[in-house]
Parts: C-alpha cells; sequence; structure tokens
C-alpha cells in the first residue's frame, strides 16, 4: 500500500562517508641498538603496541580523523625498534544523525585508514632490517566502548592497548 496516492516515492538522502585525502602527519622508527639488535636471539620479541584515534571538524560536513599507531619490540632486556605513526584522512560525512556521528568518526573512519598504516608500520620495520610487522586487525568498536566507559568514569582519553 502506498501512501503517496501514486505519486513519486519520497526521497531519503543516503548517508555518505567519502574519503577526501589520507596522510602522513607524524612518522618516526627506531633501531637504535643496530646491527647488535638484528642478531638472531631465538626468542620472539615482546611488542607492545598503543592505538589512539582523535576527530576534529575541519569545516561543514569535513571531518579529520587521525589514527595513532605506538609500538616497540623487545628482546632479553633490548629495544630492537620503535615505531610512531601519525595517520589521518579527511572525510566528508553527509546525511548522519548528529547521535551517529561521533561513532562514525572513532569506528568506521578509523577502519578505512587502517589498511593504508598498517602497510606503512611493515614496510618501515622491514626497511629497518626486521621481518615486517603485520597488524592484527584492531576492533574499532571496542576501542570506541573503552573510550565511552572512560569518559563516563571521568578519565581522560588515552591510548588502549588492543592486544
Amino acid at each position: 500500500m502506498s501512501t503517496t496516492n501514486g505519486g513519486p516515492l519520497p526521497q531519503t538522502e543516503v548517508p555518505q562517508i567519502g574519503v577526501l585525502a589520507q596522510y602522513v602527519k607524524d612518522f618516526s622508527f627506531e633501531n637504535p641498538n643496530a646491527p647488535r639488535s638484528m642478531t638472531p636471539t631465538g626468542q620472539q620479541p615482546s611488542i607492545n603496541i598503543q592505538v589512539n584515534v582523535d576527530a576534529a571538524p575541519i569545516s561543514g560536513n569535513d571531518y579529520e580523523v587521525t589514527l595513532r599507531l605506538e609500538g616497540k619490540a623487545e628482546a632479553k632486556g633490548m629495544m630492537l625498534f620503535s615505531f610512531e605513526l601519525v595517520f589521518a584522512g579527511a572525510f566528508r560525512i553527509q546525511n548522519i544523525p548528529p547521535e551517529s556521528l561521533q561513532p562514525i568518526m572513532l569506528i568506521e573512519c578509523p577502519r578505512l585508514l587502517f589498511p593504508f598504516a598498517r602497510e606503512i608500520v611493515a614496510t618501515a620495520v622491514r626497511n629497518g632490517g626486521f621481518a615486517p610487522l603485520l597488524l592484527e586487525p584492531i576492533d574499532f568498536v571496542s576501542l570506541y566502548r573503552q573510550r565511552l566507559a572512560a569518559a563516563q568514569a571521568g578519565a581522560p582519553p588515552q591510548a588502549i592497548n588492543p592486544n
């Protein structure tokens, strides 16, 4: 049954997320103990990864979403390597209800950025003389929930270890 009396159906605006640009804002890779750090130890290194996501308006429907990945690998008390990557994207987000905007920016946008940031880290670690570090997929929904819980508890936003 149509409620438009035979006329055209009303147009509904389709939600849209467009990637306008993605870019490295800051990147560092350190291999402070080379060449000693590249000597095989027969021991798997301990790897610690921290993840943080932020979003800020640029103008109108455009937002910058920043994905920060920090990591450190150690073996036998010696740092093998460390990295810090701040990878960002400019997104145009349209036809999204205001109550859904924050989850879109802090879940869906970093999900789109992550594969590119993962490749940058893997290549840098390989170029540093180690086997490429292939980061596991990140559950951005869980990170968002942790962020909400921390905000409700009055804690400031902080990097979260997804491991």
